[in-house]
């Protein structure tokens, strides 16, 4: 009787915004995904528009939620397209708050990796006004990758 070796197919977790560093996060986690035989989780998190008006009131606004998840899943869908003749590749899309749902699908999938972008926002910024990323790199149980943005470097005179 012969015994069959299960193999784990790996699961990269990689969280899109569809900003400029879309294309390197992406091409980093299909290029991890090749060398680890493993499949790529698209996620992007919708975060809902919440504005504060003079009374400090909070107002959800519904059809700019519509557009932005219309936008996404067209995205997405694009995406999935281009990265499915190289790895295995599917998408998901949520709406809300990113750093906690993005923590909360890599616990789900039991992802291996979670790669994701850095804006290269100064730490001001990021103390003020908050980071997806330095979010997700706390919570995180398992390795984050993190993509630099890819800025143009300054010409020394």
């Amino acid at each position: 009787m012969g015994y069959g070796i299960f193999i784990q197919m790996k699961t990269i977790l990689v969280a899109v915004d569809f900003s400029a560093t879309t294309r390197p996060v992406v091409s980093e986690a299909a290029a991890l995904a090749r060398s680890l035989k493993a499949r790529i989780v698209l996620l992007h998190v919708v975060q809902l528009p919440v504005f504060v008006n003079d009374y400090s009131l909070m107002v959800e606004t519904g059809n700019l939620t519509e557009v932005m998840e219309k936008y996404a899943s067209r995205q997405l869908q694009r995406w999935q397209e281009r990265l499915s003749r190289k790895v295995r590749v599917k998408t998901v899309q949520l709406s809300g708050y990113p750093v906690s749902l993005i923590l909360a699908e890599a616990r789900k999938l039991a992802a291996d990796y979670i790669v994701i972008g850095s804006h290269g926002h100064t730490a001001v910024y990021d103390l003020l006004v908050g980071s997806t990323t330095s979010g997700v790199l706390r919570g995180a149980s398992c390795p984050v990758v993190i993509v630099a943005s890819r800025r143009p470097q300054r010409r020394r005179a």
